[in-house]
């Protein structure tokens, strides 16, 4: 058989960005941040290094311990770097668009690394092509890079100024010139950005978790809309333009899903908060069960403030194979569930003969979720209530997160009946919205407040207006999938779970 590319039912991560500044090993420190950031992507991984104004990049398609070893660090020499983790959110997943990219101006070389998504970036190119600039890429990234090279201020901060004040959407940036390095986000703060100090040198990430790795201090958040540019003189931080005066905005789904249990996202832990979603989701949906078991990584912490709440004990009855690549050859005997099965296992001891609450993070198109209650049902398991820690996902995400249209979204057609029959699990109960806001701020107050929650509400606090065709198919009406999904829960069989990945 050949190989066939694998991707769970979920929520696909975005990308992770970092920067060094300062330190004589800054490919390297920059190499070791990308690994603890390899979560939020796995499509490419690259750093651009920068010693007495030369400009060194290596960029390649697959994660961060196949793209770079010791001969490829030993060439990006010198005391800055800034590199990049990618998942294709917008855009191809070819070499082209693997970051950071480094791009010519007038005023020098600039390597930028770019973690969101832009929605007027198709109306911005098409404006840049008309003017005769030529992309190479399908990345919104350069977008930017074209309109630092467009602009006529004098100063790099000026130019970027004048460029952020063009795009609209989600971003945070680490950009490396020869005169420092730029670390950005946009006014609303969709994605996360953190600075941190070295023994030599500062450093910008996307979570701090990669801090602990190179022995770095957590210093602070950079802002919403907020600029800090790190240089020989120290630090220097601006405001850059909030015309429109968007509201806070940041990503709810980073404490649901994407951050990294140890790391501190918007200034709040995230195994605090994921705890504290737990603990609410057992208040709004109890179960009569015997145990609480986690769908593997990132249900188990939620899962385990489940259990503290309700007084029920919990175990692993869930195995994550971590060794699993994004691509594997499959069996010319298919396997019911296959691709479910390659990932996840469950322990029998556990499972068999015990009524179950089974905690996830999230169902998406639900066929993942119903592949993982055969499996239970095959192990011996007597019930199941599957209980996820976050509301229904309603809606698809513009701002740098993979999510299928709503026509695809089980939440957004079907209701939680139909989702019941559809799984086939006893029960089935989803944390509310008012219960996820209201378990964040039980962490800390300030995050009851801007939050984008726009996947389970609707409500987008980024105007839609100018967004462009690639991510317009998002869209699309829910009514295209009818009762296709509840139909087929009639007549499962073994081709229906293999294509179904």
């Amino acid at each position: 058989m050949v190989g066939l590319t694998h991707k769970l039912d979920a929520f696909l991560d975005h990308c992770g960005v970092v920067g060094i500044w300062g330190h004589e090993e800054s490919s390297k420190l920059a190499y070791l941040a990308l690994y603890a950031l390899q979560h939020r992507g796995q499509d490419s991984a690259g750093i651009v290094s920068l010693a007495g104004g030369e400009f060194r990049r290596h960029v390649d398609l697959g994660i961060v311990a196949d793209v770079f070893d010791e001969q490829k660090l030993a060439h990006l020499v010198g005391p800055a770097a800034v590199g990049h983790v990618r998942y294709t959110t917008a855009g191809t997943n070819g070499l082209q668009d693997a970051q950071p990219l480094l791009a010519k101006t007038f005023k020098g070389y600039v390597a930028l690394a770019h973690n969101g998504n832009l929605v007027n970036a198709d109306s911005l190119k098409e404006d840049l092509e008309k003017d005769g600039a030529i992309f190479h890429s399908s990345a919104d990234t350069e977008v930017i890079c074209h309109l630092l090279a467009k602009s006529q201020a004098e100063t790099m901060d000026q130019r970027l100024i004048e460029a952020l004040s063009q795009i609209r959407g989600a971003y945070a940036l680490c950009i490396l010139t020869k005169e420092g390095l730029i670390g950005v986000r946009d006014p609303s703060g969709v994605r996360p950005l953190v600075l941190g100090q070295l023994k030599q040198g500062y450093v910008l990430a996307s979570e701090d978790c990669a801090f602990e790795l190179i022995e770095a201090k957590r210093i602070r958040e950079i802002e919403p809309g907020e600029m800090v540019i790190i240089n020989e003189s120290g630090i220097t931080s601006m405001s850059i333009k909030n015309e429109e005066k968007l509201p806070k905005a940041q990503c709810i789904f980073e404490h649901v899903y994407f951050s990294r249990p140890d790391s501190r996202v918007f200034d709040v832990s995230v195994y605090a908060s994921r705890m504290s979603m737990g603990k609410q989701l057992a208040k709004e949906h109890p179960a009569e069960a015997d145990v609480v078991i986690a769908v593997p990584d990132s249900g188990v912490i939620a899962a385990m403030g489940y259990a503290k709440a309700s007084g029920l004990p919990f175990e692993m009855g869930l195995v994550r194979n971590h060794y699993v690549g994004r691509t594997f050859i499959e069996p010319e005997s298919r396997i019911r569930h296959f691709g479910v099965r390659l990932k996840l296992s469950p322990v029998k001891d556990v499972v068999e003969g015990r009524r179950l609450v089974v905690i996830d993070d999230s169902v998406v198109r639900g066929t993942t979720s119903r592949k993982i209650v055969k499996m239970l049902r095959l192990a011996g398991a007597k019930e199941i209530h599957l209980r996820v820690s976050a509301p229904p996902t309603m809606h698809p995400c513009f701002y740098g997160i993979d999510t299928p249209c709503r026509s695809e979204l089980i939440a957004a057609t079907h209701t939680q009946e139909e989702i019941v029959k559809y799984l086939e699990v006893d029960s089935l109960g989803y944390l509310s919205v008012a219960g996820l806001h209201a378990a964040l701020s039980q962490v800390d107050g300030q995050l009851k407040n801007g939050m984008c929650d726009a996947c389970f509400t609707g409500d987008y606090p980024i105007p839609l207006n100018q967004i462009g065709k690639r991510l317009s198919a998002r869209r699309k009406n829910s009514d295209e999938v009818g009762n296709v999904l509840i139909a087929r829960s009639a007549n499962w069989d073994e081709t229906d779970a293999a294509t179904s990945q």
